[in-house]
């Protein structure tokens, strides 16, 4: 199974990098994950800060994959928790898989209890859109970290907000709301969920059930 993946926001090369290898790490026999830059534009953000720009985001990366030859890929996998066109007339002409409606589903299908957090408002303001979307309970309205998009490389900072925010949860897993983050494993509940991990283990069994490999 062959899935395009293309960043939200606007990275440099090293972060594009990052990114790419994190995706060679995780994906699971009989997927694979290319990841492509978003472009640099002007209209293209640079970050999510507000409704706006996830707005704008989705709208570039629409145009991306509009712009892809879809022979060369089994399906589209926008990388973003906040699942960009996904349950959208989008009209191409491969599915689109969304990290956090994956990820969500691992939770529901237990019947365990979900919580989230998110690195700010706008974010976070979009994840419990998309949860109660997809009929998917949470036990609280998304946490907010307060974290800029530098922080996003930073697995220290990232660590030490997540410790300080899901302290307080009463739910047996927290939705991380980011792709990029590296999710260390944890020992004791609420377990801290790893959205593309998650979301690629779950591709991998849809490949072998399907036999959508190449």
């Amino acid at each position: 199974m062959r899935l395009l993946a293309i960043t939200p926001i606007v990275v440099d090369d090293a972060e594009l990098a990052r990114r790419q290898a994190r995706y060679d790490e995780l994906a699971p026999d009989g997927v694979t994950v290319e990841l492509e830059h978003l472009g640099g534009g002007a209209d293209h953000p640079r970050a999510l800060e507000t409704d706006d720009d996830v707005r704008a985001s989705e709208a570039a990366l629409l145009a991306r994959y509009a712009a892809v030859d879809p022979e060369d890929w089994d399906g589209y996998l926008p990388d973003c928790v906040l699942d960009p066109l996904t349950g959208t007339d989008h009209g191409l002409p491969r599915p689109v898989f969304g990290i956090g409606r994956l990820a969500a589903a691992f939770v529901a299908g237990q019947g365990a209890r979900l919580g989230a957090v998110a690195r700010n408002r706008a974010i976070a303001a979009e994840l419990d859109r998309r949860l109660a979307e997809y009929a998917v309970p949470a036990v609280a309205p998304t946490a907010v970290l307060d974290l800029s998009v530098d922080d996003i490389a930073d697995d220290a900072a990232w660590a030490a907000a997540v410790a300080r925010t899901v302290d307080g949860l009463d739910c047996d897993y927290v939705l991380n709301a980011c792709s990029a983050v590296e999710v260390a494993e944890q020992a004791d509940p609420p377990y801290l969920l790893d959205p593309t991990a998650t979301a690629l283990a779950l591709l991998a069994h849809r490949a072998r059930v399907t036999g959508a490999r190449r």
